[in-house]
């Protein structure tokens, strides 16, 4: 799974979250969050930041490494 879909998860799980409550909240459709929590590799940037935003946060360029959730 990649570093943006653990990141989504373990975050909308923090805040009590459903994926349906999320989708609702950050105006995304649940089919989207569903994907991108699953690590789709084919997703929209627009709606990945969208997403992202939801937590204060925006994917950006960064070098390439693996990132690891110790909770998984």
């Amino acid at each position: 799974m990649n570093s943006i879909a653990i990141f989504v998860k373990r975050e909308r799980k923090k805040a009590g979250l459903t994926q349906e409550e999320f989708a609702i909240r950050s105006g995304l459709g649940l089919r989207f969050v569903r994907e991108l929590e699953q690590g789709k590799e084919t997703v929209r940037m627009d709606k990945v930041n969208q997403a992202l935003a939801m937590f204060g946060m925006k994917a950006v360029p960064g070098s390439i490494r693996e990132w690891r959730d110790d909770d998984e």
